[in-house]
């Protein structure tokens, strides 16, 4: 008799146990209604391009902070480019590095909030990632539809939170692009885009940085010039302290500044007459910039049209730094040449590049530079490109390879140097120093 009373107290004291073990983690909580959810997407712009790097999530209700993780919940995304005839280009699962409770901006709570933001892992060569998709020789903003999925519960003090399917697009934050401004100019029959950026107002002018796209970057969105690869990062903090406050102007072609009257990369360009007048126009509508210190550069089709520009104005701009330069060093004069010297010069290139190689079009022309008495002029030739941040390696654990082309990710990462007057001077000190 006395055993089985004990072995009643056992099975009551277990159950009593397993009902406050399940009250406390939520197994037999009460199921809580949320409002309808939603999500936004955050876009940084990487090394290679753009990249979305969260997804905040709208979960229909307040919850305490610590009880949403990076197992919460499945993010799975479909890309499309509407451009093509069969637009899907894939789908898959992101993988979540981390989450977090957070308000409508994707600022972590202290308390409560209906918010989470769920961290995105990216890669250099991670598709499901990207922004952007590269299609026909040009780059367009991709159609990136994501459904997030939860996983496990989301237990508050008043209940349970489960069984969230999201994918209800609300938007997206670009980071550094939204701060752009984005225009149009029309010069006789030639329309040009452009993305400008403004430093806040202080007491004194400021310097003009002007960026030339590469040739995947052309078209009518002026954003894609800087998003395609890492061209906003001339707004960046960093990059914006060298120089005190910056204008940043970065117009865009409707197709490459390398077409030509004759052809293409004839040592013309169909484009030049239109930007020399959005440049001039700009510089005049915008009476803080100091027109001793407008700089040019561009990448590739955009390093070719910075040489157009530095040949045909010169002394207009007090410095030019063309990367992986496109005009061929045989279109240039004897006479070309002393007009180009006038401008310093800064190139920048890698040995490895097989889309323009350096050496029949930067090396000899800077070597000439030398050879006609410029002083001011250097050189910044890698042995390729590869990453620099330490965060993405080869399978056999070297440095992530780049195509040698794409010398233009050591420019905004300001990785050239050259010792002048006996110092370590980077790209950006020196162009911050120029002035007529």
């Amino acid at each position: 008799m006395k055993k089985k009373k004990w072995m009643k107290s056992v099975v009551t004291m277990g159950s009593a146990a397993l009902l406050t073990l399940s009250i406390g983690t939520g197994a037999f909580a009460k199921e809580l209604p949320t409002k309808p959810t939603s999500y936004k997407t955050v876009t940084e712009i990487e090394d290679w391009g753009a990249a979305i790097t969260k997804v905040i999530v709208d979960l229909g209700r307040p919850v305490p902070v610590g009880s949403v993780t990076k197992d919460t919940f499945n993010v799975h995304v479909k890309r499309y480019d509407n451009r093509l005839a069969n637009s899907f280009l894939g789908e898959g699962d992101r993988v979540v590095t981390n989450a977090y409770v957070s308000d409508k901006d994707g600022n972590p709570t202290k308390q409560m909030g209906q918010y989470a933001v769920l961290e995105l892992k990216i890669t250099p060569n991670d598709s499901l990632g990207s922004g952007l998709n590269y299609a026909n020789g040009l780059n367009a903003w991709a159609d990136n539809q994501y459904t997030i999925t939860q996983q496990k519960d989301i237990v508050t003090s008043a209940g349970k939170v489960s069984g969230l399917t999201v994918n209800t697009f609300a938007g997206g934050t670009r980071v550094l692009v939204d701060d752009f401004n984005t225009e149009k100019a029309t010069y006789g029959d030639t329309t040009l885009s452009y993305a400008d950026f403004t430093p806040k107002v202080d007491n004194h002018k400021n310097p003009l940085i002007i960026w030339l796209h590469g040739g995947g970057e052309g078209g009518t969105d002026p954003t894609i010039p800087i998003s395609a690869n890492k061209a906003d990062s001339f707004a960046s903090p960093e990059t914006q302290a060298y120089f005190d406050g910056a204008y940043v102007l970065a117009p865009q072609a409707p197709t490459y500044w390398m077409n030509g009257i004759n052809g293409r990369a004839d040592g013309t360009s169909i484009y030049e007459n239109a930007l020399i007048s959005l440049i001039k126009d700009y510089v005049a509508n915008h009476k803080d910039v100091d027109p001793n210190r407008i700089y040019v550069g561009g990448d590739s089709n955009g390093g070719y049209m910075t040489m157009v520009l530095a040949r045909d104005l010169p002394g207009y701009f007090a410095a030019a730094f063309p990367t992986c330069e496109g005009l061929n060093d045989s279109k240039i004069s004897d006479a070309d040449i002393q007009n180009l010297i006038q401008t310093p010069t800064w190139f920048i290139a890698a040995a490895n590049d097989t889309t323009l190689p350096p050496a029949i079009n930067t090396v000899p022309t800077y070597d000439r530079y030398l050879q006609a008495g410029a002083t001011n002029v250097h050189l910044s030739l890698f042995d390729d490109v590869h990453d620099t941040t330490g965060l993405y390696n080869n399978a056999d654990g070297t440095p992530y390879q780049y195509p040698g082309h794409w010398s233009w990710i050591y420019v905004y990462n300001n990785e050239p140097t050259d010792t002048i007057n006996g110092k370590t001077t980077t790209l950006m000190e020196w162009l911050a120093a120029q002035s007529k």
